[in-house]
């Protein structure tokens, strides 16, 4: 599925701000390297259904077994390896005798202590591996994970890896056996030790994953096969928030076009990003914030949400937000399904001028039939000039207000909403009450 950076941080997939993001929130993995890959697993959402289908299998397989990961794999051990890797030890023999040892020991004793703290960490690490390796024995996994683990199984055969993998952590290890260890993963096998922390993170990235399942107790989508988009989703929700609202929410070549409107701070915004991360998620092969979903593959999501001006360039607000229109046009004339959101289209010139931009971009969009459109907008009136249109479906966020007080249902309601509410939330927060003291 296709999608630019700015939709990756309207729908706050990645964010600037990192803890505002989707990504940190289900970042669970326990290395450095393991949350890269997962990064890259975020970064590059699929369009293989079979790939899909495949992730969410090894998800599944990886929740069932979450309490039995081995937990002595930490992002320190993976530092001390390589560390120990890149340090510039003194030459050891590659199965140094007693006296020889006990030299080394005494003539290179910072080396020494060196190799004592660096060896228990390489006994973790290849116990955990052979660990990883017996947790996925004779389970049906997709081609492209099962070659990892036999990877594993075949590099841990290697005489000294082996003998490493099957040592217990708690055993205390001799003066030989830690130099004899050293000299060979520094020397014959640093290139296989490197491969294992590859691997390693790539799983670590998939262990990640399912543990965000787990936790957040999200549901996995099921993929339809269809030559027209669909969302059919149950108790969908947002889920950077504490406590979210769920929606319920249908979408297909029927009604494809979501007119949205709603007061300010009632909550469309959030829809839309609510959508939008669904569906993303959804084709990574995660599980999803939602009861129940129903989608079918999208070739791209595109966002109109965060415009910016850009002073360097010259650039007005205004102008950036038709060239982002443009370029939703451009995207959705190939024919292929898209998701489209946009949060309040022309936000940077008049409100004629901006009802008249909207309405020529909604009822040229409204002739995609193959995209599904979520548009939000204060602007309700150019909603009663597209009513003409079947495939729009009308929908609105609900105020009550009760003596100047404020409260939000955030539940998704028919129709249209006709609430303006700027000027108070302006007198509510005393702003007015302010600016007439001055």
């Amino acid at each position: 599925m296709q999608i630019d950076n700015t939709s990756f941080s309207d729908i706050s997939i990645f964010h600037h701000e990192e803890s505002f993001s989707i990504f940190h929130k289900l970042n669970f993995t326990r290395t450095f390297g393991g949350k890269e890959w997962l990064k890259r697993f975020f970064s590059t959402p699929f369009n293989d259904l079979n790939k899909i289908k495949g992730t969410q299998s090894i998800i599944k397989k990886l929740t069932a077994r979450l309490d039995e990961w081995p937990p002595n794999i930490t992002n320190g051990t993976m530092l001390v390896i390589e560390k120990f890797l890149e340090y510039a030890l003194d030459k050891i023999g590659n199965n140094p005798g007693t006296v020889e040892a006990y030299t080394y020991r005494l003539l290179h004793s910072a080396d020494y202590g060196m190799v004592r703290f660096s060896m228990k960490h390489f006994v973790d690490f290849f116990a955990g591996l052979k660990k990883i390796t017996e947790l996925m024995q004779g389970l049906d996994l997709p081609i492209y994970f099962q070659i990892y683990i036999d990877r594993i199984t075949s590099l841990l055969s290697y005489p000294v890896l082996k003998e490493m993998s099957e040592t217990s952590p708690d055993e205390p290890l001799s003066i030989n056996r830690n130099l004899y260890f050293a000299a060979n993963v520094r020397g014959d096998y640093k290139g296989e030790v490197l491969e294992l922390m590859d691997i390693y993170y790539r799983l670590d990235a998939w262990y990640s994953m399912a543990m965000a399942v787990e936790r957040f107790n999200l549901a996995f989508p099921e993929f339809i096969e269809d030559d027209m988009p669909v969302v059919d989703a149950k108790g969908l929700y947002h889920i950077l928030l504490e406590k979210p609202v769920p929606y319920d929410l249908s979408m297909n070549p029927d009604n494809n076009f979501l007119f949205l409107t709603g007061a300010n701070m009632a909550g469309k915004s959030t829809l839309i990003k609510a959508v939008g991360s669904t569906v993303f998620l959804a084709h990574i092969g995660m599980g999803v914030p939602a009861k129940k979903m129903t989608l079918t593959m999208f070739d791209g999501l595109i966002s109109n949400i965060n415009v910016e001006d850009n002073i360097i360039k010259g650039e007005s607000f205004f102008f950036n937000e038709v060239q982002r229109i443009k370029n939703t046009v451009t995207k959705v004339s190939d024919g292929k399904k898209w998701l489209v959101l946009v949060d309040e289209l022309f936000k940077g010139t008049n409100i004629q001028d901006a009802m008249r931009c909207s309405i020529a971009v909604i009822k040229g969009l409204i002739k995609v039939k193959g995209s599904l459109f979520i548009l939000s907008t204060h602007l309700y009136e150019i909603g009663e000039e597209l009513r003409e249109h079947d495939n729009i479906a009308f929908r609105h966020f609900e105020t009550t207000v009760t003596d100047d007080a404020l409260s939000f249902s955030y539940q998704l309601k028919e129709g249209i909403s006709k609430d303006r509410l700027g000027y108070l939330i302006l007198k509510r927060e005393k702003v007015v009450e302010m600016l007439e003291r001055l």
